[in-house]
């Protein structure tokens, strides 16, 4: 699939989501798709390697997009070729307890991936400026000091949110963490055939809420915060991608390529070499171990 490059993808300037496509066209067929996630599914898993040997980097891959964009199955897709021990899939639901008595990045810090290692956030701290900018009243569970109603929710609020992400991903990647961040931009039709889907064949049942549909009716809602989220807070140091969802085939091989493509700009990533004394005596070592025979 040579028509595709990462970077067109890549969000340097700001965007209206109305105006970006949510369909790509590969001009190549699904098995031919297959074939090329497979290959670089394969190079991923082979540069994880090497940066977990030379454990200097973290990967923190994020991922949004509305109910049915396909995060699960990308995920299950893109990473599978990866040691188990190499990559961690974090799902952030509604905040418990005892994550509500800190801030709202606290969760988040603990789910950093450690060097050498991928984290998959399946919905991020992003939810933070999204569902609770939608739902407003989600906020009052925060108890945050000056916040005694929704009406104390201001615009100032949401940037000074936008600016503690912004700060929070600053840091993480002056410390060696590698931010990648994917909008999964599905239409609102793919949407409606894929919910669909879901009530027509049983063995999907289980993945359809009637919550989804009241979701759904605020779509323009979310849209619009989506929109500002990937504006305020797409950086050089963590830039936002939006991938075109409606086909979940190519969706998942630009997530995949992009990651790859970008990580191999890293050039400093390399297999450890042994020690000069080690290598010396590497005939000695092998002769001893087949010696035991």
């Amino acid at each position: 699939m040579k028509n595709i490059n990462p970077h067109q993808f890549k969000v340097a300037a700001p965007i209206h989501l109305k105006d970006v496509p949510t369909f790509f066209n590969v001009e190549t067929s699904e098995k031919k798709k297959e074939k090329e996630i497979q290959k670089v599914r394969e190079k991923l898993s082979k540069l994880q390697d090497i940066m977990y040997a030379h454990n200097r980097y973290g990967v923190l891959i994020c991922l949004q997009g509305m109910d049915t964009a396909g995060k699960d199955s990308l995920i299950r897709e893109v990473f599978k070729e990866i040691n188990a021990r190499g990559v961690v899939v974090h799902s952030f639901k509604t905040p418990h307890s005892t994550e509500l008595e800190h801030d709202f990045l606290w969760r988040h810090y603990l789910a950093l991936p450690e060097k050498g290692k991928f984290s998959v956030f399946n919905r991020t701290h992003y939810e933070n400026v999204l569902v609770t900018r939608v739902h407003p009243y989600y906020i009052m569970n925060e108890n945050i000091p000056g916040i005694e109603s929704v009406d104390d929710i201001t615009p100032e609020f949401w940037e000074k949110r936008f600016e503690s992400i912004n700060d929070f991903e600053k840091h993480i990647t002056r410390n060696g963490v590698v931010i990648l961040k994917f909008f999964l931009h599905l239409s609102k039709e793919e949407q409606r055939e894929r919910l669909i889907r879901r009530l027509e064949t049983e063995k999907h049942n289980w993945k359809f809420s009637p919550g989804d549909l009241k979701e759904r009716a605020l779509w323009d809602d979310y849209q619009k915060c989506y929109e500002e989220a990937i504006n305020k807070t797409s950086k050089p140091h963590a830039p936002w991608y939006i991938v075109p969802a409606d086909n979940k085939e190519t969706a998942r091989y630009i997530v995949a390529k992009t990651i790859l493509d970008e990580l191999s700009k890293i050039t400093d990533i390399k297999e450890p070499e042994l020690d000069d004394k080690v290598k010396e005596n590497i005939a000695m070592y092998r002769d001893m171990l087949k010696a035991e025979k």
